[in-house]
């Protein structure tokens, strides 16, 4: 199986931030992956929220377009609902360069920003995601059609990373362990 052009995968970095804000910035990346089945390849688009480490929205299908990252960017809105005025950062891939694609995200209430050529920086965060994605599931498998690989990728986000994965980064408490507990204090200041 021929591997996708680097042209399809080219990853995203997306940034919120709210200037008026005293609290925590949430700040989700989003970047694209694939993995492979005996159908043909499965594309992936997800956010992470770099502050929870959650992975809170995500799409997979069979092509990579701007519909799947901007279905994975719906996700995580609908998920959250930010405040408008959010800026939302990514790389130039053509995905996030599209009109469709910048529409849904100024529709969003958010702030269009785009990195410099070359600065991969803000992707770090989500590759590794990806990286622990293949490394702890993916690698151990072989799938037989997209929707197989498709439900064991949910399995493993929603019910592995999201609940029961530590991470150092949080005090080895899973991402929606330390979001609860973030929110629940933030509320707890603000009574």
């Amino acid at each position: 199986m021929r591997q996708p052009s680097s042209f399809f995968t080219n990853p995203i970095a997306c940034s919120y931030s709210h200037a008026e804000s005293g609290r925590h910035c949430r700040r989700p990346t989003e970047i694209s992956s694939y993995v492979a089945t005996d159908e043909g390849w499965l594309y992936l688009a997800g956010v992470k929220d770099l502050y929870s480490c959650e992975i809170v929205g995500y799409a997979m299908g069979e092509h990579m377009t701007q519909q799947l990252t901007g279905q994975a960017l719906f996700a995580a809105y609908k998920k959250h609902r930010p405040p408008r005025g959010l800026i939302h950062h990514s790389d130039r891939g053509s995905q996030y360069c599209a009109h469709d694609y910048r529409k849904l995200v100024k529709s969003l209430g958010m702030e269009a920003s785009m990195s410099r050529r070359g600065n991969c920086w803000d992707n770090a965060p989500m590759e590794s995601f990806w990286g622990s994605l293949k490394t702890e599931l993916v690698h151990h498998e072989r799938y037989a059609t997209r929707a197989q690989a498709t439900a064991a990728i949910r399995e493993w986000i929603e019910i592995f990373y999201n609940r029961q994965r530590r991470h150092s980064r949080l005090g080895n408490v899973a991402p929606a362990v330390f979001a609860r507990q973030h929110f629940h204090n933030e509320g707890a200041r603000a009574a």
